[in-house]
């Protein structure tokens, strides 16, 4: 039952977060920046903290109480990851959801499980967990498999993307992808595959405040909440200053208090969508506290992601108008990065 319960809240959270840029979609009138931070300032601070609120006992008191090393770590984990948050936005941006989602996803979920290995290595004296381990064990090998079958795919999905670029006119690759851009597209999902992996090693960072949680009596269902506000806190402070800049840059300041854009309509669907994107890592640490396993978890969780954006950018035609084979090409590709993940959770699971 344990277990049928953490596939079902990996799941929801996987819908979530393959869903949650489809509400963006209905911003009108305002730039990029500014529906980006209004939905981060929901997702990365007023959301998290009311979930930490409303099923942690005395959450500040925890967080006010950690080592400041382990606290800095978190925080700065969410640094890193805010990046990786900040580009994976702009992967949306420019590739799409089905070839964006599957390259940043397929990137995530392979350094996300080799992350923790490699920090044990430099930076502590374990033996066990470290990536010098995982080549002398058949389940440390299988992760590694695992990580390559993964840039296989990503390759793969790489090329159907190349194949599509050289297909289309551009009036065509922007009916539905309005700012197209395959080589601008793919430089940021590589970096925001990378840094968006150090969510699940904050997570690791962070890991005794989640027991203080459960010693102050908190359900261990939602013990991890108490984390994602420390590493949030770095996701929102990476994104607030970026986006500012931009509003700056692009003389975008305006747009907040545009009266000639939908603002009320723009604000809710925002704050749809940052919601939307709190609740992945709401549902997420829930299927964590059943299955007992990180790395596991962090697999079956990208693992959702890929299919859920998968189908929906089947279903706004991302791909329309391409030929049979650059369709295969694209599915080929997808089914590999998922075969990857699967591989890599099985390695986890030895």
């Amino acid at each position: 039952m344990q277990v049928i319960l953490g596939l079902l809240f990996h799941s929801l959270g996987g819908v979530a977060s393959g869903s949650f840029y489809i509400p963006y979609q209905r911003v009108k009138a305002w730039a990029w920046e500014s529906y980006w931070i209004v939905g981060g300032v929901f997702s990365w601070l007023l959301v998290p903290f009311v979930a930490a609120y409303l099923t942690i006992p005395d959450f500040m008191g925890i967080i006010q109480s950690t080592n400041a090393e382990i606290l800095f770590w978190t925080y700065f984990l969410g640094l890193l990851w805010g990046v990786g948050g900040l580009t994976f936005g702009l992967s949306m941006r420019y590739l799409g959801m089905s070839l964006g989602m599957s390259i940043v996803l397929g990137f995530c979920s392979a350094f996300g499980a080799l992350i923790p290995p490699i920090y044990r290595d430099i930076f502590t004296d374990d033996t066990t967990g470290t990536f010098t381990s995982m080549l002398q064990n058949t389940a440390g090998r299988v992760v590694i498999l695992g990580v390559l079958v993964c840039l296989l795919g990503i390759y793969v999905c790489g090329r159907a993307g190349m194949m599509k670029e050289s297909e289309l006119s551009d009036e065509q690759k922007k009916a539905a992808i309005k700012e197209f851009d395959l080589w601008k597209g793919l430089g940021v999902a590589i970096a925001s595959g990378i840094l968006s992996a150090c969510f699940n090693f904050g997570i690791e960072s962070g890991k005794s405040m989640a027991m203080a949680a459960v010693a102050n009596g908190c359900n261990p269902l939602f013990q991890n909440n108490v984390i994602f506000v420390v590493i949030l806190w770095g996701g929102l402070t990476t994104n607030f200053i970026w986006t500012m800049f931009l509003n700056v840059t692009n003389k975008t300041f305006g747009d907040y208090t545009n009266a000639a854009a939908p603002l009320a309509r723009n604000y809710l669907f925002s704050a749809l969508a940052g919601t939307t994107w709190f609740l992945q890592f709401f549902f997420y640490g829930m299927g964590e506290s059943k299955l007992g396993n990180g790395a596991s978890s962090w697999i079956l969780h990208m693992a959702t992601i890929i299919i859920t954006s998968n189908l929906w950018g089947i279903y706004f035609k991302e791909w329309q108008g391409v030929s049979p084979r650059t369709f295969r090409t694209i599915l080929a590709g997808i089914a590999v990065v998922i075969l990857s993940v699967f591989l890599v959770g099985y390695g986890n699971s030895l």
